[in-house]
């Protein structure tokens, strides 16, 4: 019904935080601490794409179904009383199972990223030789 909206809740979050986050890395200071600023920003695009397209998505298939509507109150479940506790029920539970699966997916990706970027700073030894 209206599960959507948690993942939405939360990539509203992460994008003002991802704006911050940005601009703080493009002010200057130090420049390692920029870089990183702007890495972490970089990381955090990633986790709203998969927030706000996932959101997206979802919103459709629930225009799809009926189950948003283009007048007040928007949301079907919320012209009956009944309606309104199983929707909040399911923003509780399915909602939030959603946001904490896809941080968590999101920082098993950063975890990978952040362990393949170390070994690829790992250094070249220069060849040597002639002839």
């Amino acid at each position: 019904m209206a599960c959507f909206l948690v993942p939405a809740g939360e990539a509203v979050v992460t994008t003002v935080v991802q704006k911050v986050i940005e601009h703080q890395g493009k002010k200057g200071g130090e420049a390692k601490a920029a870089e990183m600023k702007l890495k972490w920003s970089k990381r955090l695009g990633w986790l709203n794409i998969m927030l706000w397209g996932g959101s997206l998505l979802l919103a459709l298939e629930h225009i799809w179904h009926g189950e948003i509507i283009a007048s007040p109150p928007f949301l079907t479940a919320m012209k009956d009383a009944t309606e309104t506790s199983i929707m909040l029920h399911e923003i509780a539970t399915v909602g939030v199972a959603m946001a904490v699966t896809i941080t968590v997916i999101w920082g098993i990706m950063v975890l990978v990223a952040e362990l393949k970027s170390r070994t690829a700073k790992v250094k070249v030894q220069p060849v040597r030789g002639g002839a």
